[in-house]
């Protein structure tokens, strides 16, 4: 009898996670029945999809590469046979499910996201003007910006009602795609970047693009790696991960990429994110000069890289990367931070969350830390289910204190352990979802020195990568146990926020500047200045705008001017570095001022 497909599916499931002998035979086998298999339904067509891909990733045997690699290569016939067949393709929009080659995606992005999309693949992507609703808000958001390039087109836009916009459009643009013509238009305008990336997002125009086969989507957006690494045993659970012992592990060697080798890093990952409705500051920003890669054992490698001068942050450093194995791009990372503290976001793609994912979530802390100097890791609350049903259902919290974490917050610390101490006793107990949500109100921590992980994890050390995982679950779950217990006590950075700064110096700017931002920036470059005895007029603009911010938050330091010689010179230093070509180098430098770490402690805390 001929296994039905729900069977068959059911199976390739099931094979995915054995290993050994036989196991790639009886996935073979598999394979090659639902390749001859036609679907008539999106579900189970998506299904396929996503355990064709975490295969990819995962694989059990080289001959199982070339096969899911055709299955792959022409899933784009399958998706269009669904569409012949008026199938109901809404199926394929959702976060997890789009992207899918010979699907259809549409989105409204920013300006920078818009512009490389338009240039990535131009005759692919259009502006989907069908379903532009073009409103009372719309019309004034092209009334504002459109005249700046469109001559004489406020004599309509300024009196007449119903105008012909596409009409405007089409008529100067000439025989250019208009997307193309348009995002060429913005890049023009004599204004700076926010400006430009606030005005083109006023239109809020619709983007459509098609992904045929293109590589850019996530059926083709996977490489050929130089070594395969297949998987004959099973994969690493979370029980077998001790974070402690892993951050004790030398830094991973990190390469710097040459500025080609950055550039097609920086394309990768606008891809990775394009085809998952995604968009993070870093991905589309990123700096392709600071691009680093750390190779990582068992088919994992690592990228990644900073903030180019003109885009960063005010005050914290940022990095951003993504992780691929086996050739095929399996999360994204970000990390943003300030001395020696790093707050993490971490995000398997949802294909891959049962390949590994806390093994490979230590990898990148060990990146992180070997690439920033941080010894202190936060996790956001939103990553453990603050407003986030996802991580709610998925239990997230308990995915990070059973790696060491443990709350910034004295009462939710309690409730954690008390949490535990049910479950230690009723193996059946489940923490309940109110629970969750409350234990989701503060950030996470994990103290790299509390755990005897000191500051030995230098950039320069380098850790050769490992191809197995050696080690007992039981001695694994003990050391957890321990860095829970180490770390159950507070911490410098618990209450500490960017934040708070920034509402301190809008609680001054209220209170003796009536509101006016240009007139709290003057003073306060000025008051600075003068008490750290710096000549700003030999500094670039850049440079000068890293000041100003700094002197916002170096203006509420009371004793400034008592501050010593040396320690107003590595204040001046870290400013300029802020604006310099390594981000890295800054953040590494603010690590070396305890005075101003002591006041950024002090001013950050909550009130």
């Amino acid at each position: 009898m001929t296994p039905t497909l729900d069977a068959l599916l059911a199976g390739l499931d099931a094979a995915r996670n054995r290993f050994g002998r036989g196991a790639a035979a009886e996935t073979k086998v598999l394979l090659e029945h639902l390749s001859r298999h036609r679907f008539r339904d999106a579900q189970s067509l998506i299904r396929f999809h996503e355990t064709l891909l975490f295969l990819r990733a995962f694989p059990q045997a080289p001959s199982l590469v070339p096969r899911i690699e055709r299955l792959l290569d022409t899933f784009h016939q399958r998706i269009e046979m669904l569409r012949e067949a008026g199938v109901d393709m809404s199926e394929f929009e959702d976060f997890d499910t789009s992207g899918i080659a010979g699907t259809t995606m549409q989105d409204t992005l920013n300006f920078d996201a818009a512009r490389w999309l338009a240039r990535r693949v131009p005759h692919n992507v259009e502006i989907a003007w069908d379903d532009y609703l073009a409103d009372y808000e719309a019309e004034r958001a092209m009334g504002s910006s459109w005249p700046r390039f469109l001559p004489l087109l406020a004599e309509d836009a300024d009196v007449e009602a119903n105008i012909p916009w596409r009409r405007w459009l089409d008529t100067a643009r000439g025989r250019e795609r208009d997307l193309e013509w348009l995002t060429r238009r913005f890049e023009q305008l004599t204004v700076n970047e926010r400006e430009r990336a606030e005005l083109y997002a006023s239109l809020r125009l619709p983007l459509r693009w098609h992904l045929k086969n293109l590589k850019l989507s996530r059926t083709r957006n996977w490489t050929r790696p130089r070594q395969f690494y297949f998987h004959t045993e099973p994969l690493i659970t979370r029980s077998q991960v001790s974070l402690a012992h892993e951050l004790a592990r030398p830094a991973p060697r990190l390469v710097k990429l040459s500025r080609r080798e950055g550039e097609s890093v920086m394309h990768r990952i606008r891809e990775v994110m394009a085809v998952r409705y995604r968009e993070l500051y870093g991905t589309t920003l990123g700096d392709p000069h600071s691009v680093v890669r750390a190779t990582l054992g068992r088919g994992v490698v690592m990228y990644l890289w900073n903030l180019p001068a003109a885009r960063r942050l005010p005050l914290r450093a940022y990095v951003a990367g993504f992780t691929v194995k086996n050739g095929v791009p399996i999360n994204y990372i970000e990390a943003i931070g300030l001395c020696e503290w790093i707050e993490v976001g971490f995000n398997t793609f949802y294909t891959y969350r049962q390949g590994e994912t806390a093994w490979i979530y230590a990898q990148a802390l060990r990146c992180l830390c070997g690439f920033t100097g941080a010894t202190t890791i936060s996790v956001y609350p939103y990553q453990i289910g603050q407003n986030n049903d996802e991580a709610l259902d998925s239990g997230a919290f308990w995915f990070y204190r059973k790696l060491g974490f443990r709350s910034g917050s004295r009462d939710l610390e309690q409730l954690a352990r008390r949490e535990e101490q049910k479950i230690a006793a009723s193996p059946k107990y489940r923490t309940s979802k109110k629970t969750l949500k409350r234990l989701a109100e503060a950030h996470v921590f994990y103290e790299l020195e509390r755990v005897g992980v000191g500051k030995g994890i230098a950039s320069t050390a380098q850790g050769r990568p490992t191809d197995s995982y050696q080690g007992t679950t039981s001695s694994r779950t003990a050391e957890a146990a321990l860095s829970i217990s180490a770390l159950a006590v507070e911490g410098a950075w618990d209450t500490i926020s960017t934040r708070n700064l920034g509402l301190r110096v809008n609680r001054r700017m209220a209170r003796e500047f009536g509101g006016n931002a240009r007139r709290i920036r003057a003073r306060s470059v000025k008051e600075v200045s003068r008490a750290l005895g710096v000549d700003l007029s030999r500094w670039n603009p850049a440079e000068r705008q890293a000041f100003e911010n700094w002197s916002l938050v170096l203006a509420l330091v009371p004793n400034l001017r008592r501050w010593s010689p040396q320690e107003k010179q590595a204040a001046v230093k870290i400013v300029r570095a802020q604006a310099g070509p390594n981000e890295m180098r800054y953040l590494r430098l603010t690590q070396q001022h305890p005075r101003l770490r002591e006041e950024l402690l002090r001013l950050g805390s909550k009130p």
